[in-house]
This record gives C-alpha cells, structure tokens and sequence, in this order.
C-alpha cells in the first residue's frame, strides 16, 4: 500500500527572521532582509550587500560548549529543526525514535570554517587546527546533528544538489514515508557561506548582482535589466508525517505531499 504524506511543522531561519510567524509578518509587510555585509570586511569587494540573518544566537538553541564544534549552516539546522518539530506537536520518544529520520541538505556546507582555519594553517601550523574542523564542513552533519539534538533515529542523509537541495530533501525524505521506510521525517535545507571566497567565486562567475546603491532592489529576476542574484543564508526544515498517523494523533496538516510518476508536487 503506498501511504499518505502531510506537512505538520515548519521552521524557518532567514535574513527575514527568526521562526515563521517573523517571516511571515516581514513578508506581508514588505520587509527586505537585504543589507550591507557584516560578515567580513567587504569594502574591497565588488560585491557588497547579501541577505544575513541577524539576531541569531546559537547558544540558545545548542549551549555554549556544543557551538564551537558546529559551522554555522549546522546551526541553523538545529535550530529551525526544533521549531519545526515544536510546531508539528509530534513527540520522539524511544518507541517511535527510530521510525523518524533526518533528511536536511546543503549546497556548500561548511566553507566560512574552511577559510577560517586554512588562515589558521597558514599563519599558525598545522598544530592550532582544531579537532572540530572537520565535523564542522562534513555536509551531511547538519542532519547528524540534528539528529543527535532531536532525538530521531530513523533513515538519516544528506542531499548536495546545490540549489535545489531543500527540495530533493523533501522529495525524498516524503518518498521514505509514502515507501514504509519512515513514518516521520524532518527534513529540508540549510546554508550559510557569505564568505570572501564564496562572493568572490560567485561574482568571478557574473552571477551575482552588484547594485550596491540600491540593496533592496537588486533582486530581480524577471526585470530587463536584472544583473544577477543576491547570495543570503538560512535554512528551512519541514516535519512530514505518514497521514493515517497525522490524523490519529489530530495534528494539524499544512497540506498533502503529491508524488506522482516519481515527482513530488
């Protein structure tokens, strides 16, 4: 029998704000979360401006210690994951831990602590690289955090499929559940690489825009005189729950998950 799959918790960090109700009122409001670099120095930079989320602090979610052993795109992860799940209402407990997995993906991964500590290299020697290094840019460990910090125990993986990660997650990670493989799934994407290199690449390629006078509109896609995107960070995380299950527990449903012929609509 191919089973059912709803939507029954959402997450969000972005350049708008912090959980869904925040974006959701920046958008309504016609907020732009589009402003000048703060990440890095870049007066230097052809590039200038990128959608950063503000106001963010990743102790409160994961605790001072734990933080310095994560990049950020795995923050992000943790903590739109635990909003997302606060909202679906589903409890992880040990009967149900290993029939809910973690599908969160990402682009880039964990390029700021790659530059990071190269410089670190560099200057200091191989010795002051930190053990976390490593743990820190491996892709896939923003689902193994979130994961760790959840409690899930089910299917865990990682989608790389640049921009379209979020949504070959969620396709798959719904594809698990409408197969028997899972009967919940947190899933979605996540990043967080406004780094000189990453601006420098992406320019280097003309794919960013460089109207550095007017931030707020340089996002224009379907303008004439559009000069590329502006790079931001964030991450997205959905809950999806096996219908039959959803309804019994009387979870609220954002909406139904179609997969049709392979796809996901």
């Amino acid at each position: 029998m191919i089973r059912r799959v709803v939507v029954t918790g959402m997450g969000i960090i972005s350049p708008l704000g912090i959980g869904v109700e925040k974006n959701w009122s920046s958008i309504v409001n016609g907020f732009s979360g589009i402003g000048p670099i703060t990440r890095f120095n870049a007066e230097s930079f052809p590039v200038r401006f990128a959608g950063e989320v503000l106001d963010f602090d990743a102790a409160h979610y994961i605790g001072h210690k734990e933080v310095k052993k994560m990049d950020r795109f795995i923050h992000f992860a943790v903590a739109a994951s635990e909003y997302a799940l606060k909202d679906s209402g589903y409890e992880i407990t040990e009967k149900n831990a290993e029939r809910i997995g973690v599908q969160v993906g990402v682009g880039l991964g964990g390029l700021p602590a790659i530059e990071k500590y190269h410089d670190i290299y560099k200057e200091k020697g191989v010795r002051k690289v930190s053990p976390f290094f490593i743990p820190m840019v491996i892709a896939n460990l923003a689902s193994g955090q979130v994961s760790i910090h959840s409690g899930a125990k089910g299917p865990n993986t990682c989608v790389v499929t640049a921009c379209a990660t979020g949504t070959h997650s969620i396709g798959d990670a719904a594809r698990l559940i409408k197969y028997g493989d899972a009967d919940a799934m947190i899933a979605g994407g996540t990043e967080s690489v406004i780094t000189p290199l990453c601006i420098g690449g992406f320019h280097s390629a003309r794919a960013l825009s460089t109207l550095n006078d007017d931030p707020k509109g340089a996002s224009r896609p379907f303008d004439k005189e559009r000069d590329g995107f502006v790079i931001g960070e964030g991450c997205g995380v959905v809950v999806l729950e096996e219908y039959e299950a959803a309804k019994k527990r009387g979870a609220k449903m954002y909406g139904e998950m179609l997969l049709v012929s392979g796809s996901v609509l």
